[in-house]
């Protein structure tokens, strides 16, 4: 046994996620708990064989992550504690010796291949796209020289930066990425307790179902959040997966729920939705401070509502 933080992540070492628990823990020395996909890291901070899970959450080119999104939506509770977010870029790695004109067959996973698939398909028209449980999954496989190529099943993989050298591999191409500015935001998720201090500059992470016996419902939802001046940063529907036509919608508010504002926009959606699901208020990576409209500050909310006690304590 080890008294050390448990750590879930994509797995195996090498992986973006990998880099990103680095990265958010700094100098801490944990313990890591490798997995082979986020339902499965997510699961180990439910179950309690991770104290923490880091997953990607959202990326430039996809969007939000849905096997992310829709493991936090449903189960017992977790929150998110803190978010990252890291530039992506890919290398070509390869067994020695193999020359672009040698590859026919690229591994890596999903989500990289959507970052990486315009160029594969400039610089190697006719290349096939073989799925990988995670970016280090492929280089691993290429690695193991037990196998022979027919066995491995893809000539080259797109792995993170510094993956050939890890590996022993070469790298055929460096830089490689459709998108020179892509990015993927990473998330620190646990079980619920206390939540990080309201920085100023924070996020709140929701999940809504909205009421379907009633026209106008998307639209009152958005409203608790004008209302009260909260910014939405993201928000994207998801199906709830009980009947076609239904769905949910996660998003991310600035602002923390210790602020009076976003505490009336949660007590708003409460009312009126028939589920919210709370995901958390954590400092943003930015640390951009957010804007507070006129007449949403605590102060303002405060004031109002002395006022309004006031006006019952003179009946």
């Amino acid at each position: 046994m080890t008294d050390l933080p448990r750590y879930a992540y994509l797995g195996p070492a090498g992986t973006f996620t990998e880099l990103a628990l680095r990265r958010i823990v700094g100098d801490l020395e944990v313990e890591d708990v490798p997995c082979v996909d986020v339902l499965t890291a997510l699961g180990s901070v439910r179950d309690g064989t991770a104290d923490f899970a880091v997953v990607a959450i959202e990326n430039t080119v996809e969007g939000g992550v849905t096997a992310t999104l829709d493991t936090l939506a449903v189960g017992s509770p977790l929150v998110i504690l803190g978010e990252l977010v890291l530039p992506i870029e890919f290398e070509l790695v390869a067994r020695r010796g193999t020359q672009m004109g040698d590859i026919e067959r690229i591994s890596c996973h999903s989500h990289g291949w959507a970052q990486c698939r315009r160029w594969a398909h400039r610089e190697l028209p006719e290349v096939t796209f073989v799925p990988a449980s995670s970016n280090a999954a492929a280089p691993t496989r290429l690695a193991d020289e037990s196998l022979s190529l027919a066995e491995v099943g893809f000539e080259a993989a797109l792995a993170p930066p510094g993956t050939g050298a890890r590996f022993g591999l070469d790298v055929v191409a460096n830089g490689v990425a459709d998108n020179p500015n892509a990015a993927t935001r990473f998330v620190r998720v646990g079980r619920p307790a206390a939540l990080p201090a309201p920085t100023g500059a924070d996020k709140t992470t929701l999940v809504v179902h909205l009421p379907t016996d009633r026209s106008g419902a998307l639209l009152e939802m958005l409203e608790q959040f004008a209302a009260r001046g909260v910014n939405l940063s993201r928000i994207e529907s998801r199906p709830i997966g009980e009947r076609p036509g239904e769905y949910s919608f996660s998003m991310d508010a600035l602002g923390h729920i210790a602020d009076e504002r976003m505490s009336e926009v949660l007590i708003g959606l409460k009312r009126t939705c028939p589920r919210v699901v709370f995901l958390g208020s954590y400092p943003t990576a930015n640390a951009s401070i957010t804007q507070v409209a006129p007449g949403t500050s605590n102060t303002d909310f405060e004031s109002a509502r002395a006022w309004v006690q006031g006006l019952r304590e003179a009946e």
